[in-house]
């Protein structure tokens, strides 16, 4: 079935799976519930899991030939061979910023193709909004629970870069000395803060220029932002110069340090 669908087609249907993922989500996100640590010490919650379970169930019966690498499913041991073309699933990213309650969490699907993200959905169920892309990037209102309304998509794009004006986005629960090293050299004048991949949406929608992250991250942290991005016209580049990769299973699925930023890779 997903052979003969493009690659906005595919990013729309995570979009709705995320949205329909943001009920549950948004359930515990009201509820007096408990967090735990896991094996790394990062937090989960019961929300992690009704996500991830829920997304599993859809993606199965939408693309039931493509692996999936799941961020709790793997911390559970459960680590398909990712082969060419496989998913990344965060159910919660953000964590932390669910557990505080600011509403600064996203639920994330993204697909790879050759070591590439091209198409993905990011959530933020708490702002009840979408973000979503292939060849091209859109955003929508959304209601947990629901499909996306088809008549409140509206396409999104990155700003051309203003070098008086250059804002950075930078993580709110992972700043350190390096990315503000980098905000000097870089020349930028505004900063604001963001959980989650909702960094790389504010990119995408032409709200800052450019997100350094020198932190660790996961691939499933990464994978639908960065495919909303470049959608959207940005990039992402690691320390070697190239676009971001995925499909590292010999690090585990681990990012090094990489800069999102609004303008593509062939004019850095």
């Amino acid at each position: 079935m997903t052979q003969t669908l493009s690659c906005d087609e595919i990013a729309l249907r995570f979009a709705d799976i995320c949205a329909e993922a943001a009920a549950p989500v948004m359930q515990v996100y009201r509820s007096d519930f408990e967090s735990f640590q896991k094996s790394d010490r990062s937090p989960v919650t019961e929300a992690d899991q009704l996500a991830e379970a829920l997304i599993l169930d859809r993606l199965r019966a939408f693309m039931p030939d493509t692996p999936v690498i799941a961020e709790e499913q793997f911390e559970a041991g459960v680590r398909p061979n990712a082969g060419t073309s496989f998913i990344l699933v965060d159910p919660v990213d953000g964590t932390k910023e669910f557990i505080r309650r600011n509403g600064e969490f996203t639920i994330n699907i993204g697909l790879i193709r050759d070591g590439a993200p091209v198409a993905g959905a990011v959530c933020a169920p708490a702002m009840d909004e979408v973000y979503f892309g292939g060849s091209t990037a859109q955003r929508a209102p959304i209601t947990p629970g629901q499909p996306i309304e088809r008549d409140a998509i509206r396409p999104i794009a990155c700003r051309t870069v203003d070098p008086g004006r250059i804002c950075a986005v930078m993580s709110r629960s992972h700043g350190d000395e390096r990315t503000r090293r980098f905000i000097a050299e870089e020349g930028v004048s505004e900063t604001v803060s963001a959980g989650s991949s909702l960094k790389f949406c504010l990119l995408a929608a032409g709200q800052a220029d450019v997100y350094p992250r020198f932190a660790p991250t996961m691939e499933w942290d990464t994978a639908a932002g960065h495919a909303v991005l470049l959608a959207a016209g940005g990039c992402v580049i690691g320390e070697d110069g190239e676009a971001l990769r995925y499909g590292k299973e010999e690090s585990g699925f681990r990012n090094g340090p990489f800069i999102a930023r609004t303008h593509s890779i062939a004019s850095v």
